[in-house]
């Protein structure tokens, strides 16, 4: 090439300059899923590539004093003359050039400022620092400026520019500092983190290091701590070329998450078609940037820089990982089919800076001492080869739904907060509204227990007033007899009379059958003599054997007689009473026809109610002992009468015969349960039908009758009567049987298959508490024993009760006024929830709500620490609790 000629062109440079302008004008996009496309705003930026000149140390002034440098700069053509010798030199044109004079403040401004104002808008960059070892790429890239502010590097000024330029309440930065030694990348924020692993996403090519430490920055100088840490892990050593060369290269990996301000509405306007809650809550936009910040290690020739052993390694390594990246840069400069960018883990790591989609600026650095002008040269065709390279530049933005969700849950516990106040405020209102009810019923009452004493009284007035004018009227009537008062007289007298003469004769009646008997007895007992006497006499056909047969019945016959003859003695006693009793009436009767009253009618109440009182008595000593008296059997055939009110008599003696633990096996072992099965069927009379539950619900108590009454259908039976009973009580009694019947674990299955469970439900139609009682006490017993199975592991699966729909009910009668159905559902509800499979059901139920009340305010400590055990013991209560934000 001719003297002072330019290697890559002015033309071609200019050209290279007026595309490096890569701030994309193009309007955000929106993907059909929602996400940011990023390949409508990629426009192409080469790499910018700036050189900046070392001024000589004290060696090379000393050294080189009688020769010129070998580089001259002119810096406002932008140009750098490189001398062969003192007639020709080569000329290079960069982005820029910097003397030595050069500050550090427009080095940064000229060099890294514009990749970082990309990066702040959601591009990728890269500044990186290339040259000789030893010619000022950590001074330029790296310098803290501990004791000289005006010294700081472009890492430190970088920082500075991204924080004054972020809202750290809605932006985040973080920041990773790696080092590249001996092909192997390390973590200079933790030392023990000495091999981390390059991942490749195989769709999108980016690269990631997924064990780096990554620190979240919040200021200047916890970022300059960090600096610091990482400087004194990075290995360096003592060459003949620089007293400090870094024997790896440093890479400061800096992340930028920024919310993109007013980009909810060009969603929205994008979006019409969505639904009214996207309009309503928008995910804001989010920019994501990497800067990435290279020291790379000096390159070095071995028979300058002195370096032996390992010293002599890791110059080798260096020189390989420098040398990967120069062909790496030629074969981009040169639209080569083939880039090799798996030849070293340097060229991996920044895949994107060059050829990639990140904005890329390069500082080459130079010294001026001849001595080192091949490495110069080295250098400069370097950076002229890598002005070449073209990046497409690709601005990240994606919509930040993670920030979306925070801000929903904050609003949804917001409106949970304000749903709780306004149910609060509700319930007051409520019981306030309660309260004034229930004084304005308090106030009705006394006023109606007010009015109905006055009108007591009233009537009280008005019926003396009336007794008295009768008897004024009866006082007239005896001082004036008429007919009419002795026909009157005459007609209680008749009728009295004839009530005695009634009883007399049915007296009569039964003394006469009684003396017929006993002398019907009497003459078969003298029958029997006879023949005894026949018998006995000498040559009697008979035997010893009814001889023995007929002095038994003979004594049979006398102890008969002797009964019959007390009968009659009793009977006779009664007849003489109510003869001379009668007598007693007819002498009043005669008295009242001449005025003295009728105090007989005073006389026969009592004489009544002593009679009625003492055969009541009688018949409830005698129904105690009545299966030890007639026999079990025949009180069971009477409830096959065609009479029924003798079936009813009858189921009634075995209903309370029942209830005694000691009968209940008797009656079982006598055909009783098979009776009153058949009389639950057949019978259409509602007493028999509510007697006969009752009956089987008493002999239901027992564990070895209750799988009989399975095993005869007694269950299906039940459940036809609850279906048609519409009496309360014979609800009940069902109920009753029913509910005994599911605290046997043993018939779960088949009280389900056989409609047990939604007969139990569906007699909460009726209303009545004694019924609820009863539906919440089987309800309570199923509950139980379904828990204890499943905790036997012989159940698996959400609960029977809940699958029939019972929860509802449960939940809605968990709180009722009525303390035995609230108890009994209260214990339902906790058995329930031991069961893990049904905690969600009972969350979406309502269920949680009630669980917590018991657990607090339940006045019976069992069953509140139940539910408190219950609570606690479960996950799934635990997080929907931890979510509502509800401590017990």
């Amino acid at each position: 090439m001719a003297s002072g000629g330019y290697r890559n062109g002015t033309q071609k440079a200019q050209a290279l300059r007026t595309s490096s302008s890569f701030k994309s004008k193009l309007p955000p996009s929106v993907s059909s899923n929602g996400r940011r496309s990023s390949t409508i705003d990629a426009v192409y930026g080469r790499v910018r590539v700036a050189v900046r000149l070392r001024p000589r140390n004290a060696e090379e002034l000393a050294a080189d004093a009688d020769f010129a440098d070998c580089v001259e700069l002119q810096p406002e053509l932008k140009r750098l003359k490189l001398r062969k010798n003192n007639w020709d030199s080569d000329t290079y044109e960069f982005d820029e050039v910097f003397t030595e004079f050069a500050s550090q403040k427009r080095v940064y401004e000229v060099v890294a400022k514009p990749v970082v104002e990309s990066v702040l808008d959601g591009y990728n960059g890269t500044v990186m620092a290339y040259g000789q070892t030893g010619t000022g790429k950590t001074y330029t890239l790296g310098r803290l400026g501990d004791e000289d502010v005006s010294a700081r590097g472009i890492m430190v000024r970088s920082m500075e520019d991204i924080l004054a330029n972020i809202c750290l309440e809605t932006d985040s930065v973080s920041v990773s500092y790696l080092q590249l030694y001996m092909e192997t990348i390390q973590d200079l924020l933790n030392p023990a983190n000495d091999n981390i692993p390059i991942v490749e996403d195989q769709k999108t090519g980016d690269v990631s290091l997924p064990g780096a430490t990554v620190v979240e920055v919040r200021d200047q100088q916890s970022f300059l701590e960090l600096l610091r840490v990482g400087e004194a892990h990075r290995y360096a050593a003592n060459t003949k070329l620089n007293t400090e060369s870094s024997r790896s290269h440093a890479i400061l990996l800096v992340q930028i998450k920024r919310s993109v301000p007013g980009r909810e509405a060009d969603f929205s306007a994008e979006t019409d078609h969505s639904s009214h809650l996207t309009t309503n809550y928008k995910p804001p936009m989010l920019r994501k940037g990497k800067l990435v910040l290279v020291d790379l290690a000096g390159s070095e020739r071995v028979n300058k820089s002195g370096s032996e052993g390992h010293m002599l390694e890791e110059a080798k390594s260096i020189n390989l990982s420098l040398s990967a990246l120069g062909k790496c840069i030629n074969a981009l400069a040169e639209n080569s089919a083939h880039v090799p960018v798996r030849d070293s883990k340097l060229t991996r790591l920044l895949k994107d800076s060059f050829g990639g989609t990140s904005r890329t600026s390069l500082v080459i650095t130079v010294g001026p001492s001849p001595r080192h002008r091949a490495e110069t040269a080295s250098t400069i065709l370097f950076g002229q080869r890598a002005m070449k390279v073209e990046n497409m530049l690709k601005i990240k933005e994606e919509f930040d739904y993670k920030s979306l969700s925070k801000r929903l849950e904050v609003q949804v516990d917001k409106l949970i907060a304000e749903n709780e106040r306004q149910q609060k405020a509700f319930e007051t209102e409520v019981e306030r509204i309660r309260l004034e009810a229930q004084n304005h019923v308090i106030e009705a009452e006394r006023n109606y227990a007010e009015a109905l004493k006055e009108e007591k009284m009233k009537c009280q007035m008005e019926y003396m007033n009336s007794i008295k004018k009768l008897e004024e009227k009866w006082s007239l009537n005896q001082q004036k007899p008429t007919n009419n008062a002795r026909i009157d007289g005459t007609s209680i007298t008749e009728m009295l009379k004839l009530l005695l003469v009634q009883e007399v004769s049915e007296l009569k009646m039964l003394l006469q059958n009684e003396m017929q008997t006993r002398k019907a007895a009497e003459e078969e007992i003298y029958k029997l003599k006879d023949q005894l006497h026949m018998l006995t006499k000498p040559g009697s056909a008979g035997g010893n054997s009814d001889i023995l047969n007929l002095q038994s019945m003979l004594e049979e016959e006398i102890r008969q007689k002797k009964r019959l003859e007390e009968e009659v003695i009793v009977l006779r006693s009664q007849f003489s009473q109510l003869t001379m009793e009668a007598g007693q009436r007819t002498s009043y009767l005669d008295r009242s026809r001449n005025g003295t009253g009728l105090p007989g009618l005073d006389s026969l109440s009592p004489l009544r109610n002593l009679h009625c009182k003492d055969v009541t008595n009688g018949e409830r000593s005698s129904i105690t002992n009545l299966h030890e008296q007639v026999g079990l059997h025949k009180i069971l055939s009477l409830l096959e009468s065609e009479d029924a009110t003798v079936r009813i008599h009858a189921v009634k003696v075995v209903a309370n015969l029942a209830a005694e633990e000691t009968n209940q096996e008797k009656i079982v072992e006598a055909g009783g349960l098979n009776s009153l099965l058949m009389l639950l069927s057949n019978s259409v009379d509602e007493t028999i039908r509510r007697i006969a539950a009752g009956a089987i619900a008493n002999l239901a108590m027992s564990e070895a009758n209750q799988e009989l009454i399975m095993t005869q259908g007694g269950i299906a039976l039940l459940a036809v009567t609850a279906a048609d009973a519409e009496d309360p009580q014979t609800l009940r009694m069902v109920a009753g049987a029913i509910a005994n019947l599911c605290g046997n674990d043993k018939l779960q299955t088949r009280l389900r298959s056989e409609g047990g469970i939604k007969a139990l439900l569906g007699m909460v139609r009726c209303r009545h508490p004694d019924v609820l009682s009863q539906v919440a006490r089987g309800i309570a017993n199923f509950a139980k024993c379904e828990s204890r199975a499943s905790a036997q592991g012989q159940k698996a699966g959400r609960s029977s009760l809940i699958e029939d729909g019972a929860l509802t009910w449960i939940v809605q009668n968990s709180n009722n006024e009525a303390s035995m159905i609230r108890r009994h559902v209260e214990l339902a509800l906790c058995h329930l929830a031991q069961h893990e499979v049904n905690a969600k059901d009972m969350i979406c139920g309502g269920a949680l709500w009630e669980l917590i009340r018991i657990s607090r305010d339940c006045s019976r400590d069992d069953i509140r620490s139940l539910a408190r055990r219950t609570l606690t013991s479960s996950l799934t209560f635990q997080a929907e609790m931890r979510r509502l934000r509800i401590e017990l």
